[in-house]
């Protein structure tokens, strides 16, 4: 694991955001596994004033995870997010694009039908996680083996109280993600932690322990896992 602290959130999305334009003029169809939420939102804000410096019709998407039985037209889903964020303001075109449906009429066979996009379109060149206040990296929740799959997930309390859910007048019932296993197969991982309340979790995380009761830990097995955090963070 390479640990970089760094001052603040927008110090910390500049370096991110300055490492994802060097890979896309590398290679401009690029994968970049995208996570949503308060989190990245300023590396993305970044990347997309950066947006002359590479060319990003190219450019693949992949939502990382999503909250399931919830409209796709809700503001606060990780669709809506992503299209406000980076495919709206990056003109991403659909074909370059690939997403769980929050609210198929099948979730098992929504899986499958990741799993069927995630093997034409594999590897995962850039994935961009944050920490939950659990462990949990995306929606693998504590207990989780390193071999997860993309599966659907049972909701954290932890997780059903992210200010996204606080805002849904229809809560979501259950969540859609990667497994720890795509997660891993990625070449690149950058985990971004900010903010005083990631303190504890943070510190728990730093040890290198790897354990399932903090699926996050697994990246410290990773040979190209950078953990950026801030701080606050750090308590420094």
């Amino acid at each position: 694991m390479n640990i970089k602290v760094l001052e603040d959130s927008i110090e910390i999305a500049n370096v991110i955001s300055n490492l994802i334009v060097e890979n896309i003029k590398l290679k401009p169809d690029l994968l970049l596994c995208a996570a949503t939420g308060n989190t990245p939102t300023e590396t993305y804000r970044q990347l997309i004033e950066k947006k002359e410096l590479y060319p990003s019709n190219q450019l693949r998407i992949l939502k990382l995870d999503e909250w399931g039985g919830v409209p796709m037209d809700n503001p606060e889903t990780c669709e809506s997010y992503l299209e406000r964020y980076i495919l709206k303001p990056l003109n991403i075109p659909e074909s370059n694009y690939f997403g769980f449906n929050s609210n198929a009429a099948n979730p098992e066979h929504e899986i499958q039908r990741m799993k069927t996009i995630l093997y034409k379109q594999d590897p995962i060149d850039i994935c961009i996680l944050g920490l939950g206040l659990n462990g949990h990296i995306a929606f693998n929740e504590p207990p989780c083996e390193i071999d997860t799959e993309c599966h659907v997930a049972t909701l954290s309390k932890q997780s059903l109280l992210h200010p996204m859910v606080t805002g849904m007048s229809i809560k979501p019932g259950y969540g859609l993600t990667l497994g720890i296993k795509e997660i891993m197969q990625s070449k690149k991982i950058f985990i971004i932690v900010t903010g005083e309340h990631k303190q504890k979790i943070a510190k728990e995380f730093l040890s290198g322990k790897v354990s399932k009761n903090l699926p996050a830990s697994y990246l410290w097995l990773h040979p190209n896992a950078y953990c950026f955090i801030d701080q606050k963070a750090t308590n420094q």
